[in-house]
This record gives C-alpha cells, structure tokens and sequence, in this order.
C-alpha cells in the first residue's frame, strides 16, 4: 500500500502574515476619506439639567449590586499557582548568608540607637544637677 501525499502549501510565517494584512490595512485606510463632523454644542440650560439627571443615574446604578463573576476565586488561586511554579527560589546558601547580612544591619543599628539614647539620657542627668 502506498500512501498518497497531499500537495502542501508552503506556510507563510508570521513576519510575513503579518506583512500582507498591514498593506491591505494600508490600502483600506487610504481609500477611506476623511470627512469632519461639525461639533454642534449644547444650550448651557440643557446641560445643567443632563447632568442632574446623570448624577440622579448614577447613584441609581451604583446602588444596584454588580453580578459576581463565577470562577473568579478559582481562577485566581491557579493563576497565583502558576506564578509560584515561575519564581526562582534562592538556595540554602544564599538565604544563610541574607539573613547573616540584615542581623548584622540590625546589630549594628541597635548599637547606634542605645548610644544616642545613653548620651541623651547622660545629659540630662547633667541638667537635672
């Protein structure tokens, strides 16, 4: 038995895809002509009344409760998943020597702020005198 092959045409890839639809989009918007609308503007008396009316809409609609999207927990807890999967723990090593790193910032700290506070509380001493 011998198979038939079925004449394949070559696949465009997407440079060139996307190539051809830019130059008929091109094309397109250059056989659109531009044509400029005129802005006709409102009496000021009918818009105060509109934007009463849209704040009277607005608390309407803020009132009324949004429909809970279903899944929407579900949906984060895989996401948040799958950037855990993505972050790059550091090695026993590394977090030794972090954490060597932030006692010794503190110790030293420490140590300045107890100075401060000893020298301050010697002064006044001094001034209670």
């Amino acid at each position: 038995m011998s198979k038939k092959k079925k004449s394949q045409k070559p696949k465009k890839n997407q440079a060139e895809v996307k190539n051809t639809l830019d130059a008929s989009l091109d094309q397109q918007n250059s056989d659109v002509e531009e044509v400029e609308t005129p802005v006709v503007e409102e009496p000021v008396e009918e818009q105060k009344v509109d934007e009463k009316n849209k704040d009277k809409n607005d608390k309407k609609k803020s009132n009324k409760k949004k429909p809970k999207e279903k899944g929407k927990i579900k949906r984060k807890v895989k996401e948040s998943l799958s950037e855990i999967k993505n972050v790059v723990w550091p090695t026993f090593g590394e977090v030794v020597k972090k954490t060597g790193v932030v006692l010794v910032v503190v110790l030293v700290f420490a140590v300045i702020i107890f100075g401060i506070d000893f020298g301050l509380g010697e002064l006044v001493k001094l001034l209670r005198k």
